[in-house]
């Protein structure tokens, strides 16, 4: 059925069609052909960080002199009449924050074939790129487990066996005898080995979470308790801020404790001598998972620290197994959080850089 433009619009077919280029959910910036902004509509301006008001008369390349991939695409679409489309190099640096985009560009032309512009089109991938990393997370586990099944068979029983072996030696030997300090290292690196394996099989065997009403809010405050008791000689604050309106949680509440204490040890370790770790609670109201999902309420704690921070390039890696900065440490700590939020189908993220802190944000479905 044809559509009369002019009904829906008491100023006519040109309004009418700024309110539908408004009402689409991707960025949409249209240019001259000397590169000038004509056009902005609401979604361009949440990408950019630009209001229609700042950007339309002013020239595209100023905006985005950083952007140098986006600006090799407009050119080329200005100059050849070429769509191109780039979903893997654009980043567009706003209000603190990168942002990856998905970028189409189309030429704009008049029914004679003149060429006068062209259209960008902008496309948040934030959803994508944090789905491909769980994905990518999910396969190395994996591999994880199937490497952790087989050394478990293969190294467990031999391990037992030369703990046994260092045990008698060590009771053979006399009090003073300088070789109990030999025993001593076998038997400290045996038990190392063994946690290591006993922490391989929790990431390897899947294991069905026992779900009930959980107190988030008591689970977090015994384990802040327990933390101020070990600090009490450092000069270290603990801030807690829980949301009150937070009903029980349906979740496994044994594995809730060891999640939330590793991350907040982890973060007790990284403020050494000094500082201040802050435990926030929220709720979230319209978050959504994955760019196709419908809105959810979720739960969100905030775990932060005034801490070195993580430097980015190994930011990237901290899920990883066996990567640790620590000493003494296993590098299986995060990995394990990792899978408790995903089997409780939430997620976790990390913001960090150097000198600034560490924060930590464990995303919990909120099911009622």
């Amino acid at each position: 059925m044809p559509i009369d433009q002019n009904s829906h619009s008491r100023s006519g077919p040109a309004d009418y069609y700024a309110t539908v280029i408004d009402s689409v959910g991707d960025g949409v910036i249209v240019v001259d052909q000397e590169r000038v902004i004509t056009l902005c509509n609401p979604a361009a301006e949440e990408i950019t960080g630009f209001s229609r008001r700042q950007v339309v008369g002013i020239s595209f390349e100023k905006l985005f002199a950083q952007e140098t991939t986006l600006l090799e695409i407009l050119t080329k679409t200005i100059r050849t009449g070429i769509t191109i489309s780039d979903n893997d190099n654009v980043m567009i640096r706003t209000t603190g924050k990168v942002i990856p985009v998905g970028v189409t560009c189309y030429p704009l032309t008049l029914p004679n074939g003149e060429n006068i512009g062209a259209i960008l089109t902008l496309k948040d991938i934030t959803y994508i790129r944090e789905l491909e990393a769980t994905i990518r997370q999910a396969d190395r586990l994996s591999t994880l487990g199937t490497l952790a099944a087989g050394l478990a068979h293969e190294v467990k029983n031999p391990l037992g066996g030369i703990k046994g072996a260092a045990q008698l030696l060590e009771q053979e030997l006399g009090e003073d005898s300088d070789q109990r300090e030999c025993t001593g290292v076998i038997l400290r690196e045996t038990d190392r080995i063994d946690r290591i394996i006993r922490e391989l099989l929790d990431l390897a065997s899947p294991r069905r979470l026992k779900l009930a009403p959980v107190n988030l809010h008591r689970v977090l405050a015994d384990i802040l308790q327990l933390q101020k008791h070990s600090v009490m000689d450092r000069e270290i604050s603990i801030v807690a801020n829980f949301d009150p309106s937070i009903p029980p949680l349906m979740a496994d509440g044994e594995m809730l404790t060891r999640l939330f204490l590793n991350l907040i040890l982890n973060s007790m370790e990284a403020l050494g001598e000094s500082g201040r770790l802050t435990v926030t609670s929220r709720v979230l109201s319209d978050y959504r998972m994955a760019q196709n999902e419908r809105q959810s309420r979720m739960v969100a704690v905030e775990i932060s620290d005034t801490g070195p921070g993580i430097a980015p390039e190994d930011l990237e890696n901290i899920w990883t197994p066996f990567f640790t900065k620590r000493s003494g440490g296993t590098g299986l700590g995060l990995t394990i959080c990792h899978k408790i939020v995903s089997e409780h189908r939430g997620q976790i993220k990390v913001e960090s850089s150097l000198n600034h802190g560490t924060k930590f944000t464990v995303l919990l479905p909120l099911v009622q």
